[in-house]
């Protein structure tokens, strides 16, 4: 891994917007050309997306630019899974062919990736925008349009801590791929753990927390790019919401705990899921496909109760250990009465 960093952007009949990205990372990445690589996946395009790969990469000829072309569709997800494998830099930051983002977001990647050698995941602070209506869009737990109201520049703190902050504010900032820089060899392995995540559409989540857990992290306090929420690739999918709701979120969840983070977090942000889902989805679901929201609903409402017992039993655990200190204080001064009379 000679070089620190791979720009990777999986695309698929989209060459238009492909070619406007790559004009923008000529711009951005002039003078790095030793430190990062460019890797384009193309999920088997039917348009001109192969002409204007070409294009690029006569223009960008002092970069070491790879191509591959998939062949077939192989999914949105999987086409991302194959451009984290594929990296062979340090880092790789795996970008969308249609995310507005700043000239100075690859400088300020590749200074900080060169300051902190233990640096196992980035978060670029974004602001949201509604493609349809023009508005700025922000999570409801989040005051301003930045969707990370957690800044970290320094890579000093607690990385799991830093994580669950992020998560449980926002499953959707962690999961924006535009956003995150992983580092290579930690993200790798977390694909090697989990060999079925590109099934999971929430999965992105699964493996920043996984390369939080083992190594510090830096989140922006600025934002550095775009999100235009409404275009989710999964919003095409008619079962969309009732799986990311009910079985996508709470997979990735038990996947973290797997990882190294506590129960008790885990079982609360199950919890929190369960207050979050919307019910309508699921009988919207149940209308149209009984049986398959039935089966995806019926575990979900296990694994809500367990964590509901868990949470109580932690909450029970914590009253006893702040009491005890009060029960042995008067369990003492009983001894002293006693002593006394005698």
């Amino acid at each position: 891994m000679n070089k620190l960093l791979t720009i990777a952007i999986p695309t698929y009949n989209r060459a238009e917007l492909l070619d406007k990205q790559l004009a923008w990372l000529a711009q951005a990445i002039k003078g790095f050309e030793s430190e990062c690589e460019i890797l384009i996946s193309d999920n088997c395009s039917t348009d001109n997306t192969q002409c204007v790969i070409r294009k690029w990469q006569e223009i960008l000829s002092d970069f070491t630019f790879k191509v591959n072309k998939n062949p077939e569709n192989l999914g949105v997800m999987r086409n991302i899974m194959y451009c984290l494998n594929s990296a062979t830099t340090k880092y790789v930051w795996t970008i969308g062919d249609d995310d507005p983002i700043q000239n100075r977001a690859i400088t300020y990647v590749i200074d900080k990736i060169k300051q902190h050698e233990d640096l196992s995941l980035l978060f670029l602070n974004f602001s949201g925008k509604n493609k349809i209506t023009g508005e700025a869009v922000h999570p409801p737990t989040i005051v301003g349009n930045r969707w990370f109201d957690a800044d970290s520049e320094d890579a000093c703190g607690d990385g799991k801590a830093i994580f669950e902050h992020c998560f449980s504010k926002s499953v959707g900032a962690v999961i924006f791929l535009t956003a995150t820089v992983y580092r290579t060899d930690l993200v790798k392995r977390a694909l090697q753990i989990w060999l079925d995540a590109a099934s999971n559409w929430i999965s992105l989540a699964y493996l920043a927390g996984y390369c939080a857990a083992n190594g510090s992290v830096i989140v922006t306090k600025e934002t550095y790019l775009e999100c235009i929420v409404g275009v989710s690739y999964w919003q095409k999918e008619p079962k969309s919401a009732l799986l990311m709701q009910y079985k996508h979120i709470p997979e990735v969840i038990l996947k973290l705990e797997e990882s190294g983070y506590s129960k008790q977090f885990c079982r609360r942000m199950l919890l929190q899921n369960s207050k979050d889902v919307s019910w309508k989805v699921f009988l919207g679901a149940l209308r149209r496909w009984p049986v398959s929201a039935i089966k995806t609903v019926v575990p979900f409402l296990a694994l809500v109760s367990i964590s509901a017992f868990d949470v109580m039993a932690f909450k029970e655990l914590k009253i006893a250990e702040v009491n005890e200190p009060a029960s042995q204080e008067i369990r003492s001064r009983q001894g002293s009465d006693r002593s006394i009379n005698l």
